[in-house]
């Protein structure tokens, strides 16, 4: 779940906590969801509703042309509103779908934030889409010489298992604490500076 303003204070107040031993600038972002998926309940629906004029001919009623197409917009806009619901509309969302949808708003973030344009190309972005399980943590160029990307994908697969345990809170702090031993370690502070904000930006 979205997180209330005090959890999202010590989200900032870890991050702080990291900063202070690293030239790395981490950035922390929670996404509810990364796309309305509306045309997901329209597309099922339509799909359904050609297939109810093969259902009525297994059965004994007849109907006149006109009324098999009143059938047909009826399940039509039924089932539209129903696949609206939005834990069945995500469902019936394919996941490399959802994967692609949120990776895509990771990356805008990325540039929106300005995390390409640190010193000595040191940002960090840890992004979260709730409603797509997704977590995904982006390194400048500055840290991915230093860290494998095989290194973050552990700390995501962590990450994601709180998420999907509905324990946002936990996996934040949890992550940021993970990323910044591997950027103390490898990035340690050489400068004060605070190029990026600290708070968690909530999209």
């Amino acid at each position: 779940m979205l997180l209330n303003e005090e959890n999202q204070n010590r989200v900032s107040r870890a991050i702080a906590a990291v900063e202070k031993d690293t030239d790395a600038e981490l950035v922390t972002v929670l996404a509810r969801q990364a796309d309305n998926y509306r045309y997901i309940p329209m597309m099922w629906a339509a799909l359904l509703s050609l297939l109810v004029p093969l259902i009525l001919a297994f059965t004994p009623i007849w109907l006149a042309p006109l009324e098999v197409l009143l059938a047909q917009w009826t399940t039509l806009v039924v089932l539209a509103l129903v696949f609206r619901w939005p834990p069945l509309m995500m469902r019936l969302v394919p996941a490399s779908v959802k994967q692609r949808r949120a990776a895509d708003l990771a990356r805008r973030v990325f540039l929106d934030q300005g995390l390409h344009h640190t010193k000595g190309g040191t940002g960090v972005l840890i992004f979260v889409c709730e409603a797509e399980h997704y977590v995904e943590i982006l390194a400048d160029q500055g840290i991915a010489r230093h860290v494998p990307n095989e290194r973050w994908q552990s700390i995501v697969d962590t990450f994601t298992a709180h998420v999907k345990a509905r324990d946002t809170l936990n996996g934040f702090l949890e992550c940021v604490a993970s990323c910044g031993d591997e950027l103390i370690t490898h990035v340690p502070a050489t400068e004060q500076k605070n190029e990026l904000p600290n708070h968690l930006i909530v999209l």
